[in-house]
C-alpha cells in the first residue's frame, strides 16, 4: 500500500510533528514499506495457532530469591558523606 504525500502530511498533523519535505518524502517511503509488510503478514496462516502461542521457549532468568545477610549498619554508614547519629545526611530537595 503507498501512501500518498497528502495522508503522509495526515499522518505528521496528527502526530504534532513538524516535518521538512525531504522528510515527508522519506517517511512516505518508510511506511509504506511498512504496510507493505503488514500486507504480506495478513497472508500467513494463523488459523491453527493458539493466540498465546511463543515462537521460542520462555527461560525464567532470574536467579532465585535466597535470603542473605544484609550488610551491618557500620558497613553503611563507612560509605555515607555525611552522617547525622545513625542516619545519612542529604541535601533538602524541597524548600
Amino acid at each position: 500500500m503507498k501512501l500518498s504525500r497528502e495522508e503522509v502530511e495526515h499522518i505528521s498533523l496528527l502526530a504534532r510533528l513538524g516535518l521538512a519535505e525531504a522528510e515527508k518524502e522519506r517517511l512516505r517511503e518508510q511506511l509504506s514499506n511498512i504496510l507493505e509488510n503488514m500486507e504480506l503478514l495478513k497472508e500467513t496462516a494463523t488459523d491453527d495457532v493458539p493466540p498465546t502461542t511463543q515462537s521460542i521457549a520462555l527461560q525464567n532468568v532470574f536467579r532465585e530469591d535466597v535470603a542473605r545477610p544484609s550488610l551491618g549498619s557500620e558497613e553503611v554508614m563507612a560509605n555515607a558523606p555525611q552522617r547525622e547519629e545513625s542516619s545519612i545526611r542529604v541535601r533538602p530537595v524541597l524548600e
